[in-house]
């Protein structure tokens, strides 16, 4: 009872104990976040409330000798937000970002996470976010495959064999169910054999790993993407067969005819608005879509080759119903996933919950009462 505060602390090893990893578990969450996106049921950072979160970008040079200077994927980020439904709770997730870590055996980001009663204040828990994450990031790309893939798709595609694929390849494959074949690219061919081993070891279908990229796209069904945002992949029209939907969860470019001849699904079309919109501000619209995953379709949308974002269909009407996903066989469709903070918000207090009910974690006190009031 207030004024004490209590709250739950959960370590990487409570986060699993909790079911963090759970892939088909996350994804049913994901599908529940992206109906009360669709409904308008949040609320996220900046005035228009749909910012993916807010950046500390470094410098070049500085006259500071403390202050970092810039670097690949060096930056700090805060990714706010507000999701109603059953979750009725306030969030952020709160990370930096280093390329250079690999180098202390470290991963690229570490990142933590906050849930915030949404009247007081109050923390309700901290917690260890790096698999939580990664989780949401995968759970998005499989409610799509959900909604826009075939459903004999029987080839699959991994572009990018790093762990946010991996985690994007999981929750795709709890919706599928033919998957007889999947090929593994990466620039690094240790790495995409690697993952190959892992799914046939996991999955027991055939896998191959390749580091040819017309050979990752030709023939396949579903293919994820998430590849390094340091050497983005272009990939062309001939590619792609008829029916094949592309799960787009890091930077990429493709062919024109492409896309603008296939269905284009977002993850929320507000978000991408903000997207722009921050472009805008930038003073460097194109500098800045160079930065952004879904910057090819920007630039189509302002050379009007494409329909503006307001006109176009985010997963969350395809959820709900108000919009057509996947509306015949032959279709082939894109879905671009950029990342929102309630995804976060919904799984994160799905593992809380979890853990208050399995006794998990530990409890932590901000304050038996106050000073000062």
């Amino acid at each position: 009872m207030y004024p004490k505060i209590d709250f739950l602390y959960l370590s990487e090893p409570d986060m699993i104990a909790a079911g963090v990893l759970d892939p088909e578990r996350c994804v049913t969450v994901c599908e529940e976040t992206f109906s009360l996106l669709g409904e308008g049921d949040y609320l996220m950072g900046g005035a228009n409330h749909n910012n993916h979160g807010m950046n500390i970008v470094f410098p070049r040079e500085t006259k500071f000798p403390n202050m970092p200077v810039a670097g690949p994927d060096r930056r700090f980020a805060a990714m706010p937000g507000y999701l109603g439904g059953r979750f009725d709770v306030c969030g952020n997730k709160w990370y930096g970002s280093n390329h250079a870590n690999g180098d202390k055996g470290l991963p690229r980001s570490i990142l933590t996470m906050m849930l915030n009663d949404k009247d007081t204040g109050a923390p309700l828990a901290l917690m260890s976010a790096n698999l939580l994450s990664a989780a949401r990031t995968g759970a998005v790309p499989g409610v799509a495959a959900k909604h826009l893939a075939n459903r004999n798709a029987k080839v699959v595609s991994v572009v990018g064999c790093g762990p946010i694929n991996k985690a994007c390849f999981t929750a795709i494959m709890t919706q599928l169910e033919n998957v007889e074949k999947v090929v593994c690219f990466d620039l690094f061919l240790d790495k995409a054999v690697e993952f190959a081993t892992w799914v046939i070891e996991k999955y027991g279908v055939a896998a191959v790993g390749i580091d040819h990229s017309e050979a990752a796209f030709r023939d396949a069904d579903v293919i994820t993407v998430a590849a390094s945002r340091l050497k983005p992949l272009h990939f062309k029209d001939e590619w792609i067969k008829d029916g094949a939907t592309i799960l787009i969860s890091g930077p990429v470019n493709a062919d024109e005819s492409f896309l603008t001849g296939c269905k284009i699904v977002y993850d929320h079309t507000p978000l991408q608005e903000a997207y722009v919109e921050d472009a805008l501000a930038s003073g460097n619209k194109e500098a800045y879509y160079n930065g952004v995953i879904g910057g090819p379709l920007y630039r189509l949308i302002d050379a009007g080759r494409l329909p503006a974002l307001r006109d176009s269909t985010g997963l969350g009407d395809v959820v709900n119903g108000k919009k057509p996903g996947r509306e015949n066989a032959n279709e082939r469709i894109i879905f671009i996933a950029c990342g929102m903070a309630v995804f976060d918000i919904s799984w994160g207090y799905e593992i809380y919950e979890n853990a208050k009910e399995k006794g998990i974690g530990r409890s932590l006190n901000l304050w038996d009462a106050p000073s000062g009031v």
